[in-house]
């Protein structure tokens, strides 16, 4: 249960160090949240509790497909609020949107025999 807390402590950390850099440097902020450590830190302990190689493999390949489909959130959302759409609302479509392409991407994915 410790290492549970320690790694909830340490994503925490990770979003809150996001958030406070953004507020004075958005781009900076953007740029910690752009980077896979929440990935990174998954696949190490994800690696610390089961050392298997094809596991990791399976993680991190399906990891890659994942991000793919979150990427138009990340147009949508500044689109809708520059048209001044309330930040609630962009979020909600921008998710939406989200577990469309999710969705969409595990049906195309299997016609081409990737298994996510």
């Amino acid at each position: 249960m410790l290492a549970f807390w320690i790694r909830a402590l340490l994503s925490g950390v990770i979003v809150a160090a996001v958030s406070t850099v953004a507020r004075r440097l958005p781009a900076a902020g953007a740029l910690i949240a752009s980077l896979p450590l929440v990935s990174v830190l998954g696949m190490i302990w994800l690696w610390h509790d089961r050392p298997d190689a094809e596991n990791m493999a399976a993680h991190a390949e399906a990891t890659f497909w994942y991000v793919l489909p979150s990427l138009p959130m990340f147009l949508l959302i500044p689109a809708l609020l520059r048209r001044g759409v309330d930040f609630w609302p962009a979020l909600a479509m921008g998710c939406a949107l989200t577990i469309f392409a999710y969705l969409a991407t595990v049906l195309i994915a299997a016609r081409f025999g990737v298994r996510l």
